[in-house]
């Protein structure tokens, strides 16, 4: 075995990291360096210093990422308006490669040789923490326990802490039977009755959000003002990225919006059933989309979602670190200088509809041009029958060569 005297562990300071963190100490006889990440997930994590100290760890790191989180890797993937087949707005994905940069930065400040993590060998986690640290760094090493040990169960994992003497929380109430990760952008939910794709999930699952017909009956409208394709302020008050989108999740939440059950194509190469909830990222998709309606191109619009399905599959399998991610994401910031203005919202029983939208200085929208009455020559209706001839002499040259199409 490589030698290895001290690795940076991804640690939340549950019982699978716990775990990680002894199995590292006895295995590799390593000194131990933790990091957790605030991401908005809604947990204290002073226990998670607490824990780590009493398993002996001197170097502790905690950190409050929430505003990069969401200025600098949320925002710039919704530029392209990233859905993933078709549904998944990424919540997961997004977050792995800011959880890489700092687990190879702590790496190289604490003089580490290797960073850990405990994604399983079944999941693409693994693939996106992995290769993040390769891009950013291609001389760490990088141990993954689960695809080394032989503690393949929750009762394997119970007996190592018995016989480690590590403490096991007991949490009050009844323990989620679900594998769940959250942040700011969104929570997901996998395991248990989930595993069968035609199991209806049961309602006491979603957190987040109410259903949809439990909803207000009264309307809920917002107002997101746009500056060079990211929101920056909501009913005309300016927020912080990751105020804004907290404000969001919760307006979204109150509404019923953001639910989605989905199989997904894993980049490993199973299907995987999961449940997400992702309310302001619903909210965020259709507001931006409704900017560039009037603002962006139409070539240039028909562009981004040409690339934006490829640039989806970038995140999802975790090349964000990858040249050619850095490359769609210049032409895509490019392509954002000109989306600006304001989106009118309405929030309704798990619905999001568009019911306004203004560029008083980029909107390529011409009233003049397009109206139905008078338009005082802004548009010569004659012009287009050269246009439709032009483009229909490929089809007539075809047809007249006996290339029928019914």
């Amino acid at each position: 075995m490589e030698q290895i005297n001290k690795v940076v562990l991804a640690y939340s300071g549950g019982l699978d990291t716990s775990v990680i963190l002894r199995w590292l100490q006895e295995t590799y006889q390593c000194e131990v360096v933790t990091y957790t990440a605030d991401l908005g997930q809604g947990e204290e994590l002073e226990p998670a210093r607490v824990k780590a100290e009493s398993m002996g760890i001197k170097e502790i790191y905690i950190d409050d990422v929430k505003e990069e989180f969401v200025r600098d890797f949320v925002f710039p993937m919704f530029r392209c308006n990233t859905v993933y087949e078709g549904e998944y707005l990424l919540g997961t994905s997004i977050a792995r490669p800011l959880i890489a940069k700092r687990l190879v930065q702590i790496a190289e400040q604490t003089n580490a040789q290797a960073i850990a993590h405990g994604a399983t060998g079944k999941g693409n986690d693994q693939v996106r923490f992995e290769l993040g640290a390769y891009a950013l760094n291609p001389d760490l090493k990088v141990i993954a326990p689960w695809r080394e040990w032989d503690l393949s169960s929750r009762e394997s994992l119970m007996a190592f802490c018995e016989r480690y003497q590590i403490k096991v929380d007991k949490k009050h109430g009844e323990k989620s039977p679900y594998s769940m990760d959250a942040n700011l952008l969104h929570i997901s939910y996998e395991g248990a009755e989930l595993e069968d794709p035609a199991v209806e999930p049961n309602e006491s699952m979603w957190l987040w959000s109410v259903a949809p017909d439990q909803a207000p009956d009264q309307p809920t409208y917002l107002e997101l003002g746009y500056r060079h394709g990211d929101p920056v302020s909501l009913d005309g008050k300016q927020f912080s990225p990751a105020n804004l989108l907290a404000e969001l999740n919760r307006l979204g939440g109150e509404n019923g919006i953001g639910r989605t059950d989905i199989v997904e194509n894993r980049y490993v190469g199973m299907k995987a059933r999961g449940c997400y909830e992702t309310p302001g990222g619903a909210i965020l998709l259709k507001a931006h989309r409704a900017i560039e309606s009037i603002t962006l191109d139409r070539e240039m619009t028909h562009l981004k979602d040409d690339l934006m399905p490829r640039y989806a599959s970038l995140i999802y399998n975790g090349y964000w670190w990858s040249p050619e991610r850095k490359a769609l994401q210049a032409l895509i910031d490019e392509s954002q200088q000109v989306v600006n203005g304001t989106v009118r919202l309405k929030l309704y029983k798990g619905n999001i509809m568009v019911v306004g939208r203004e560029s008083k200085q980029d909107s390529l929208y011409d009233a003049n041009v397009v109206t139905f009455e008078d338009d005082a020559g802004a548009y010569d209706q004659a012009d287009a029958a050269g246009f439709i001839k032009l483009n229909a002499l490929r089809l007539q040259m075809a047809s007249r060569k006996g290339r029928k199409l019914i």
